[in-house]
């Protein structure tokens, strides 16, 4: 098949206008098209009068040698290229029955696509999640979103699905992933009842009361193939023997022999990396990013891209990306960005731990809710604002989460400033048009006092910025609510090219947690490639799976 990209059309095309698009493009009468399928479909909204439509077409057609031949220097058209995902070739010796079987801990996007590669493997793996399954781990949710208090255990952070399970169901990356496992997460998405449109669409996503089912069904086919599950399982201890793991010790005092561990904790298992410290597991510090949450009418921002354009069902609701370069004294080198956009969506409360206050933001699948909301962060570094142990960014954190408590009235009511106030360096104290969706609620005040000064510094030099770019961005009565602290990990667990620990034989660090993922899809990703490490090292011998 021939692949064609950046094939433009406009937004209300008529309805064969792709098929004469793809004959003109190949130069080829629309009947030398045997059929073709769109592999990607995204949109340029650089002209909101002028919205078009972008494709990314796959072509069939006998034609294809003396096409592609007659292109050969247009670089969008090129032979479609094999998308298949391959997992290692295993000898039947590793799947022997009585072998140890391989661990995850953890059931984010990370530890589900590891534990569903190792089963479709045949290596029966152990998947351990400490918080509960998506169904009773939802209820939780929505209970402490509606004040009944908060589950340490269950929450946005902790049970199945992972922090995902709250943000949108976002299945876009940058990743790069030359052996299409990205292709393998959303084919399998799409398998477990995810719509077939995240196949194609640029920017796709699930929405979060879809997720549920999806993951029951992915949690289904793992136990089918061999894979056991277990939930409320807390992992307290590795069991190591010359730098090697040999098991675990869980919550309730069972040991597990094991010699593959794949760590798939999440970006806030904050007692897990100090366990792992303890262990003598080595652990490095890493940069993140700590900001605000921001909310406008969703109206608003449609109106800011898509002009006259606003409502089509083919866009949707509109999202944004914005970003900014400080410049101002003391504040060189830093850059101010939007995180986690979530069109029509809501604030949501994201604490896992007692006392504190977290921000992030969720989207259900249609997008209609009346504010679009994102994250305004500031990057930090531990050179620059942590220095100290490994573990310096977790206390950063959780420092500025109690002060959010706090300033919310320590009731997990968070923060919040009109955007007008914040920028006239004054306390808010009643709301205007924008009425905030966090709950179990807003408490206004001055937010300065929740942030290092220099990430409000930034931040409110970054705002009419973007102001400039998107009309309406620093509106008075936009709505900021404190803190967005857990962008990413603030630790990373150093692997080597065989995708072991660099300090800890058999011990394998995967996706957010680890730092090396930063969303569902690249989780997935790394899960997956985590798997395939796992197999390599019993099948060369580098982790043998004894009897037990």
């Amino acid at each position: 098949m021939i692949r064609i990209t950046s094939l433009e059309l406009p937004l209300d095309h008529d309805s064969d206008a792709l098929l004469l698009a793809v004959a003109t493009r190949l130069g080829v009468e629309p009947s030398g098209i045997c059929g073709f399928t769109v592999f990607k479909r995204s949109y340029d909204a650089r002209s909101r009068s002028a919205v078009k439509l972008v494709y990314t077409v796959d072509v069939e057609t006998e034609l294809e040698d003396g096409v592609l031949e007659r292109l050969a220097t247009d670089d969008h058209v090129r032979p479609t290229p094999d998308m298949t995902y391959r997992p290692p070739a295993m000898t039947p010796a590793t799947r022997q029955e009585g072998a140890l079987r391989p661990v995850v801990i953890g059931m984010g996007p990370c530890g589900i696509f590891a534990g569903l590669l190792l089963a479709e493997m045949g290596l029966r793996p152990l998947i351990l999640e400490r918080g509960k399954k998506a169904r009773e781990r939802t209820a939780d949710t929505f209970g402490f979103w509606a004040g009944r208090g908060l589950d340490p255990e269950s929450n946005v952070q902790f049970g199945e699905g992972g922090a995902g399970t709250f943000s949108d169901g976002k299945l876009y990356s940058q990743i790069r992933d030359p052996r299409h496992c990205g292709r393998k997460v959303l084919t399998e998405l799409v398998e477990a009842g995810a719509r077939q449109e995240i196949l194609y669409e640029s920017r796709p996503h699930i929405g979060t009361f879809r997720l549920v089912k999806i993951l029951e069904k992915l949690r289904a086919k793992i136990e089918a193939l061999g894979g056991e599950i277990r939930f409320r399982t807390r992992v307290d201890r590795l069991l190591l023997d010359d730098g090697a793991v040999r098991g675990l010790l869980l919550g309730d005092g069972e040991e597990i022999r094991a010699d593959q561990v794949i760590l798939a904790v999440g970006h806030s298992a904050r007692d897990t990396f100090e366990m792992l410290r303890d262990c003598g597991v080595y652990v490095e510090p890493k940069p993140f990013s700590i900001g605000l949450r921001i909310e406008h009418p969703q109206k608003m921002i449609d109106l800011c891209r898509f002009g006259k354009n606003a409502g089509h069902p083919l866009l949707g609701a509109a999202d944004y990306r914005l970003s900014h370069h400080c410049r101002g004294p003391g504040l060189e080198g830093r850059s101010v960005y939007s995180f986690c956009m979530c069109p029509g969506g809501t604030v949501v409360a994201a604490a896992s731990e007692p006392g504190g206050v977290v921000t992030n933001g969720m989207s259900q699948h249609d997008r209609r809710e009346r504010n679009a909301n994102s994250g305004i962060v500031v990057d930090i570094t531990p050179e620059a604002d942590y220095p100290g142990d490994a573990l310096a960014g977790v206390a950063l954190q959780r420092r500025y989460e109690a002060l959010a408590f706090t300033a919310g009235g320590g009731t997990y009511e968070a923060p919040g400033q009109l955007v007008g106030d914040f920028l006239a360096r004054r306390a808010s104290s009643s709301l205007g048009a924008v009425s905030p969706s966090y709950t179990p609620g807003v408490r206004l005040g001055d937010l300065s006092d929740c942030l290092p000064e220099f990430a409000i510094d930034a931040i409110r030099e970054a705002l009419p910025v973007f102001d400039r770019k998107l009309r309406g961005f620093a509106r008075e009565d936009a709505v900021l609510t404190g803190v967005e602290t857990r962008t990413s990990s603030p630790i990373r667990i150093r692997r080597g090219e065989d995708g072991q620990s660099v300090s800890t034989r058999g011990l394998f660090p995967a996706g957010e947690g680890a730092g090396y993922a930063g969303g569902i899809l690249s989780a997935g990703v790394d899960g997956i490639r985590a798997a395939e490490a796992v197999a390599l090292a019993i099948e060369a011998g580098r982790g043998p799976a004894g009897s037990g």
